[in-house]
C-alpha cells in the first residue's frame, strides 16, 4: 500500500535490489501511504483474448457501482496486464484491509459483471472473501491457502454466503465462467476483433439480399430477417472497432493510393 512516483527506467534495477529484496528505503523520493481499496482486472487481449475481452467490460461495471454507491476515492480500479491463468478470465485482484486492518491481495476468477456487485459488498465492503469466486491470496503457501478456505467454508456452514450459478473457486467444484462460453453468465457481450473484410462481404450481402427481396411479397419476410441480421452483425462490430483498427485501416487505403498515383505516373512517363 505503498506509491512511489517518478521512476525512471534506469531506477527499475536498483528499485527492485533495494525495495523489494532488501526492504530498504528508496532514498531519491519518500512513498506516498495509500488507503482504501485497490481493483486490478487483466484486460491482457495478446496472451489470451479472454482477458482482452471480459476485461474491459468488468472494468465499466465496477466503475458503475463505485459510482453509484459513492466509493469513489476509497475503492480504485483500473487494467492490468497479464497476471496468469486466462483460462479462469475475468480475473480480478483485490487490495482491501480485511477486519484486522491488514492488507493483503486476493486473487477471483470466472469473475462476471453480475458478481461485481457481491465483490464490493462482501469483500471491499466487510473483509470476507468470496470463496465460490476466490483463487488464492498472496504471501500464503499453497496449503496455508486451504486451510485457510476450509476454516472459512466450516465457519460459514459449508457453503458460500453468495452463491453463484456456474461458479468455482479453487475447490473445483464444478467449472463455470462467461468466457469460457458456460452458462448464461453476461460477461463477454463485446465481440472480439474481426477481419473487417469479412463484414465487408457481409454489408455487400446484406445489401443483395435487400435488393433482391423488393417488389418479392412472398419472400419479403425472411429477406427482411436476413438483412436485419446482417446489418445487426455491422452493429456489433462496429461497437467493437478500435482505435487501432482505424490506424491500420487508413495505412491500408494510404499505401493503396499510393500505389495508384505511382501507377499512373509509370504509365504517363511510358
Amino acid at each position: 500500500m505503498l506509491r512511489y512516483r517518478q521512476l525512471t527506467h534506469s531506477d527499475v534495477e536498483h528499485f527492485v535490489d533495494e525495495v523489494l529484496k532488501k526492504n530498504s528505503k528508496w532514498l531519491p523520493n519518500p512513498p506516498e501511504p495509500l488507503s482504501g481499496s485497490y481493483v486490478f482486472v487483466c484486460a491482457h487481449g495478446s496472451r489470451d483474448r479472454r482477458c482482452g475481452v471480459c476485461g474491459p467490460v468488468l472494468i465499466e461495471r465496477f466503475k458503475e457501482e463505485i459510482s453509484s454507491r459513492g466509493l469513489e476515492g476509497q475503492v480504485f480500479v483500473s487494467p492490468c496486464s497479464h497476471i496468469g491463468g486466462h483460462k479462469y478470465a475475468g480475473n480480478v485482484i483485490i487490495y482491501s484491509p480485511n477486519d484486522n486492518g491488514e492488507v493483503s491481495g486476493h486473487w477471483y476468477g470466472y469473475v462476471t459483471p453480475d458478481d461485481v456487485p457481491i465483490l464490493i459488498e462482501q469483500h471491499i465492503g466487510k473483509g470476507k472473501i468470496v470463496d465460490h469466486l476466490w483463487r488464492g491470496q498472496m504471501g500464503l503457501s499453497v496449503d496455508e491457502q486451504k486451510a485457510a478456505q476450509n476454516l472459512r467454508l466450516q465457519l460459514d456452514g459449508g457453503s458460500d454466503e453468495s452463491t453463484h450459478k456456474g461458479s468455482t473457486g479453487t475447490t473445483g467444484v464444478g467449472v463455470g465462467g462467461c468466457c469460457q462460453g458456460i452458462g448464461n453468465a453476461t460477461c463477454c457481450q463485446v465481440m472480439p476483433k474481426e477481419n473487417p473484410e469479412n463484414h465487408i462481404a457481409q454489408a455487400q450481402e446484406a445489401r443483395d439480399i435487400a435488393q433482391k427481396s423488393s417488389g418479392k411479397d412472398a419472400n419479403a419476410g425472411s429477406s427482411k430477417e436476413a438483412c436485419t441480421g446482417k446489418l445487426s452483425a455491422m452493429s456489433t462490430w462496429f461497437k467493437s472497432w478500435e482505435r487501432e483498427d482505424t490506424y491500420a485501416a487508413l495505412a491500408v487505403v494510404s499505401a493503396i493510393a499510393s500505389v495508384a498515383v505511382a501507377y499512373s505516373c509509370y504509365r504517363q512517363l511510358r
